[in-house]
């Protein structure tokens, strides 16, 4: 039997790059890249290796010698426990540095192509209590640290109402204070799990699969409308009622209080019954005086302020003149569509998910806009000749893909429409890469605009425009 290898320690190595989902990246004696999950670039540090790999190794730094430069003290008590704010110990306007450098690095490196001067990266104004939406998971058997495992101290109550640890489906972290969504989040989840614990009401166990409470969802939508889905595992009509009551009394302000009984292995609530227990069933977002209703099952995006940014990028880069035919793919709720619609003769938005669909055109019907239609279809099949014939040959294409990408028949079926424009809205430049070289034989990229969605992590959105040769 091969013995396990064991641990290497470098010592005095500096960091000298961030790489990609929140490493950093350093380079070991032997030449090889090591992939660092604890240091910013220009720290000196002993890193430890947890993998070898053929091509590089990953570690954790162990000692600092030295620290960069670009660290700044994170805000979070959870940081470095919390697997949500990678980039918290990094000064903001590095953070924005790194995002620019990774999309043109994915875009020359992956997609092959040439591009024009990148717009530097819109940041955000809010770098802290950004997002409108958070989940968070009951658990009865909460993450301990290590200091607390080894005092030898009995714990009387281990439940949690927090995140899930970094790898770890079954163990729940018990979060304090988050910073990515405003008041009153933090008040309602405390006092949620304090009220719970209180009143001898079970939280979930994932291993077991048994326990009461489940998951907690909370909305703050721009517009100061508050939801609240509680997630139950299995029905209990005098504890849910004694849950939902308390919460309705002690936030009085809470415009939609709904509840999902949901026994199946996973926790996703999509093929699952929503109950409205007070309130209305849905809360609304605008932009620009357009209203979007969003139910508990909706996608909206998940930073308001920055989507209106993100938005108005992509209007300006379609630059419609009113007399457009525009094809949105993968439209969703139909926000960009409508955001759109104004400056175009007509938006057709195509969405796989039927409720998305319903939800897009109810919020066109209520926002007077009549020059939008909207069809449900798997993207890869729907652009049939029988589609164009019936609707029109699109001048104008925006396409806003999950983090996949277009599917390779998807981009094919772009070229055979072949619009004089595409404006790809992208979450991930790596697949966006991959499919703007599928593309780059007949358009051309003119204008790329990063837009930072997600402060202080890795993620960021990208707006790329091609135009035909």
């Amino acid at each position: 039997m091969a013995r396990k290898k064991r641990k290497q320690i470098f010592e005095h190595i500096e960091v000298i790059d961030a790489g990609a989902k929140g490493k950093s990246i350093a380079k070991a004696p032997d030449g090889k890249i090591i992939f660092v999950n604890n240091a910013v670039p220009g720290d000196i540090v002993d890193i430890q290796t947890t993998k070898k790999r053929k091509a590089y190794y990953e570690g954790s730094a162990t000692v600092f010698h030295k620290k960069s430069a670009k660290r700044v003290d994170p805000t979070c008590a959870h940081f470095g426990t919390c697997g949500g704010c990678k980039w918290q110990f990094m000064g903001y306007e590095h953070q924005l540095a790194y995002k620019q450098q990774e999309i043109v690095n994915n875009l020359t490196r992956l997609g092959k192509i040439e591009l024009p001067k990148v717009t530097p990266i819109l940041g955000s104004e809010d770098q802290f209590f950004y997002r409108n939406k958070m989940e968070f998971s009951f658990s009865d058997s909460r993450w301990l640290t290590l200091e607390e495992i080894q005092s030898g101290t009995e714990i009387e109550s281990r439940n949690a109402l927090g995140f899930h640890m970094p790898g770890m489906w079954d163990k729940i972290l018990d979060i304090d204070k988050c910073y990515l969504q405003e008041d009153p989040s933090n008040d309602i989840r405390n006092k949620v799990k304090t009220f719970a614990t209180k009143n001898n009401l079970s939280f979930y166990n994932a291993r077991k699969q048994e326990g009461f409470l489940r998951t907690l969802m909370l909305r703050i939508s721009s517009t100061g409308e508050i939801m609240i889905l509680i997630q139950f595992f299995n029905e209990d009509e005098e504890k849910r009622k004694l849950l939902l009551d308390y919460i309705a009394s002690e936030f009085p302000k809470v415009t939609s209080l709904q509840y999902v009984i949901n026994s199946k292995g996973n926790d996703t609530i999509y093929d699952q019954e929503v109950i409205c227990y007070k309130g209305k069933d849905f809360i609304e977002e605008e932009m620009e005086g357009l209203r979007f209703k969003i139910n508990a099952k909706s996608f909206y995006q998940t930073n308001s302020k920055q989507a209106y940014e993100l938005y108005k990028i992509t209007r300006d880069f379609a630059n419609l003149t009113g007399n457009e035919l525009v094809y949105d793919l993968y439209t969703g709720t139909g926000t960009i569509a409508q955001f759109v619609a104004k400056q175009a003769k007509k938006v057709i938005g195509v969405e796989a998910v039927p409720e998305a669909i319903e939800d897009a055109k109810e919020n066109a019907r209520n926002n007077n806009i009549d020059n939008t239609e909207f069809y449900v279809g798997d993207m890869k099949k729907v652009f049939t000749k029988e589609f164009i014939a019936q609707h029109g040959q699109p001048e104008v294409v925006i396409t806003d893909p999950p983090r996949d990408g277009m599917h390779k028949d998807v981009v094919q079926q772009l070229l055979n429409i072949s619009p004089k424009k595409i404006v790809y809205v992208s979450c991930n430049s790596a697949t966006q890469a991959r499919d703007l070289a599928l593309l780059d034989e007949t358009y051309k990229v003119t204008k790329v605009q990063p837009v930072d969605m997600f402060p202080q992590t890795y993620h960021v959105e990208n707006v790329v425009l091609l135009e035909k040769r």
